[in-house]
């Protein structure tokens, strides 16, 4: 149930807002188990004149660059899983947008269960009513 936040250099294009959602759509599932089912994805594009790194505009260096932002409940990955998520998640935009800027981030944040949720319920409602249900 993460929210992911990806901004990136381009111009908009729905085609390829929903090829960048369903590819971190499905790293997430494959590095963080996380369920796409309620995964929630949002891109927003940024013109690369408007963007930039050590002092220059990327469309002066010629490259693109992102930013992902992902919430997920603390304590659920290992550091592991959340190395190889980012490693991977940066191979996918070099494979998006070419030439990708060394300073494009991926942040992933581990907040407390009881601080976050969907639907109007915490992740640690849904853990406990869970646990309950099964004794």
């Amino acid at each position: 149930m993460p929210i992911i936040n990806i901004s990136f250099t381009g111009q908009p294009e729905p085609e390829l807002s929903e090829k960048v959602a369903a590819k971190v759509s499905d790293l997430t599932q494959s590095h963080l188990r996380k369920d796409p089912s309620v995964t929630a994805v949002v891109v927003s594009y940024v013109d690369p004149r408007h963007w930039f790194a050590g002092g220059k505009s990327l469309a002066s260096q010629q490259a693109g660059s992102f930013w992902l932002d992902i919430k997920v409940v603390d304590g659920t990955n290992t550091k592991q899983e959340l190395g190889a998520y980012i490693e991977a998640i940066f191979a996918a935009f070099e494979d998006i947008l070419g030439t990708v800027h060394p300073e494009s981030y991926v942040l992933v944040h581990e907040v407390p269960a009881a601080a976050y949720g969907y639907g109007g319920k915490t992740q640690e409602f849904r853990y406990i009513s869970g646990r309950l249900a099964v004794t």
